[in-house]
């Protein structure tokens, strides 16, 4: 069973204080409890009510479900939301590098960044609760908790870096002084958080080392370990600071520390054994959308959603027109690969026929639909699939299946990305090749693996093929943004995804192989296609029994929208803090970046 905390009500929540939470209540919580701080904190289960209730925040309408989730990440070299090409459109806006402090849709005093400064002040209180009564020891059930607390916190925190870039730092609980502070340096967030992490990973076990870790919904020390690798990677990568697109000028966030910490940290999981790699790619979103929570595969931790919340599903997975025998639920589709992503796949790799796919489920008759072809501007991410689950969803807006948040084979490329900088392309081989061998059969191993592997003998032979590995591994994970800027690709690798585009648009260099008509039938059991013409060099017809489809759909104004037309992406690395936050600072919040 799943562990529902988000949507469950959690009898804790009414702890927290109307004055530390900002925006609405997403439970009819009571009012404060009159229990005592000194009890609650040294009750372990009345203290695990508060510390799910740190998590319970990312549930909230405006915040990871319906906000961060759906839209933070685009767009990419991988990636795009398909309403980018709607002009003057609020959502578009945040995906073309064109959002704005009053953009309609986020400039709510409820938005995820309300949400997770609510998360962070609910952790600073149970962080300093726990400490106060609890007697946190490793390897006790109230150390295990507060790990857990500053896992969170720390989580909160790196996302509000990664899409804001500079924000306040509160590692306390408000006080009458503190309500209004200014931002802090994102680098000494980054100090801050990375040595939570390094405490919290002396107090959380391994995945299924104890009960509470049995479930990939609550945090082990394999995710906060590979969560402070992450982290260090993104301190001392590329970022957009005020002055400009560099480096930190920190030298204790200097790429050789941070590489040593990250290697390191990769290094440890990877030892440990306790996390893996399921066998098959297309086991592992099986998993996902099956909601299997076991521990010890490969997510490490997800963001816990209850069936009545989360719109992972009806966001990215393939999109359902209607009502039909695999979900109540007519949605999916917000976003796809972008159309040349196929392509850049080689045609033996297991995983593009999983990420990409380029049909929808189309109208019901009688209740059941077929597969549909769509336009070469629309694909839609195959890792999501209400098809594939356990679970027939009749909610109208959310479907409950979780978030994976990190998975061990961001572990495996971090580990080969640090191995390879710090000590060449040869200790970064047997990490790259484990991560290509799920990819690749048998018989293809020889060649897809060892041989391409082994040729990378240089170092920057070995990083490209790292950035490659990464597309073809987590497109459609919204990985990608936050990866490009931090190896300072992010304006480079779109302006070249625009000019593969038009390519693609116009059947020249290296898509003049690629057909403008495809050819399809049924499948004996009369919903699923089968498709000729997908493949470089599939020109012709197959045969009478297949029927044709035109296949070239893609125009300019879509290319175009891929970034806003006069926009430069790496000056647009981050959503400015909306203006109703700007309002209520007292003064003390200022936009940076042009805003």
């Amino acid at each position: 069973m799943k562990y529902k905390i988000i949507i469950l009500g959690i009898i804790m929540a009414g702890f927290f204080t109307s004055c530390q939470d900002i925006g609405e209540d997403f439970l009819d919580a009571p009012a404060k409890s009159t229990l005592e701080e000194s009890i609650i904190f040294s009750t372990p289960g009345l203290t695990e009510g508060v510390v799910d209730g740190i998590k319970e925040r990312m549930g909230q309408t405006n915040s990871y479900r319906g906000r961060y989730i759906p839209f933070y990440g685009f767009n990419t070299d991988t990636e795009w939301n398909y309403n980018s090409d709607k002009v003057g459109d609020a959502v578009g806006d945040l995906c073309v590098y064109d959002a704005k402090p009053t953009n309609t849709y986020m400039d709510r005093d409820n938005n995820a960044w309300a949400m997770m400064f609510s998360g962070i002040e609910r952790a600073n209180i149970c962080i300093k609760g726990i400490r106060a009564y609890g007697n946190p020891e490793p390897g006790n059930e109230m150390g295990q908790l507060l790990g857990e607390a500053i896992a969170l916190r720390s989580i909160y925190y790196a996302d509000l870096v990664k899409a804001w870039g500079d924000v306040p730092a509160r590692f306390t609980p408000i006080t009458s002084d503190s309500i209004f502070i200014p931002k802090s340096s994102r680098d000494v967030i980054y100090k801050h958080v990375i040595s939570d992490l390094e405490e919290a990973a002396t107090l959380v076990a391994w995945p299924n080392e104890i009960e509470a870790t049995t479930s990939v919904e609550r945090i082990n020390k394999a995710f906060v370990k590979g969560l402070r690798a992450k982290l260090a990677l993104a301190a001392s990568g590329y970022q957009q600071y005020p002055d400009g697109v560099r480096r930190s000028n920190d030298p204790e966030l200097s790429v050789d520390k941070m590489y040593k910490i990250a290697l390191d940290e990769c290094r440890e999981i990877i030892n440990n054994g306790s996390a893996q790699l399921e066998p098959t790619f297309e086991g592992l979103w099986r998993k996902l959308n099956t909601e299997n929570v076991n521990a010890g595969g490969e997510s490490l931790w997800e963001i816990p959603f209850g069936e009545g919340r989360g719109r992972v599903l009806f966001s990215f997975a393939i999109r359902h027109r209607t009502a039909d025998q695999y979900t109540g639920q007519p949605r999916g589709g917000i976003a796809g690969p972008l159309p040349t992503v196929f392509y850049d796949y080689d045609e033996s790799d297991i995983r593009r026929d999983i990420t990409c796919v380029p049909y929808q489920w189309g109208t019901a008759v009688d209740g059941i639909s077929q597969q549909e072809l769509v336009g070469s501007d629309t694909w839609y991410f195959g890792k999501y699939r209400y098809e594939w689950m356990n679970r027939y969803v009749t909610s109208s807006n959310d479907d409950g299946v979780n978030k994976i948040y990190m998975r061990y084979a961001e572990v495996l490329l971090m580990a080969a990305e640090t191995a390879n900088e710090l000590e060449g392309a040869a200790a970064a081989a047997p990490y790259l090749k484990q991560i290509r061998s799920r990819a690749f059969s048998s018989n293809d191993q020889a060649v897809k693996v060892n041989d391409y592997v082994n040729a990378l003998s240089s170092k920057e032979d070995m990083f490209n093929a790292i950035v490659n590995e990464h597309k073809y591994e987590f497109t459609g994970e919204m990985e990608r943004k936050q990866a490009l800027i931090r190896w300072n690709l992010l304006g480079e690798n779109l302006a070249e995804a625009k000019t593969k585009m038009s390519d693609f648009k116009n059947r020249t260099g290296e898509y003049s192989d690629v057909a403008t008509t495809l050819y399809y039938k049924y499948k004996e059991d009369g919903e699923t296609l089968d498709v000729y013409g997908l493949n470089r060099g599939e020109l012709g017809n197959p045969g009478a029994e297949y029927s044709a489809f035109g296949w070239n759909s893609l125009e300019d104004n879509m290319i175009n929208s891929l970034y806003k037309v006069g926009v430069d992406p790496d000056n647009r690395q981050f959503w400015p803090i909306w203006q109703v936050f700007i309002d209520g600072s007292n003064g003390k919040l200022v936009n940076d970046y042009g805003y």
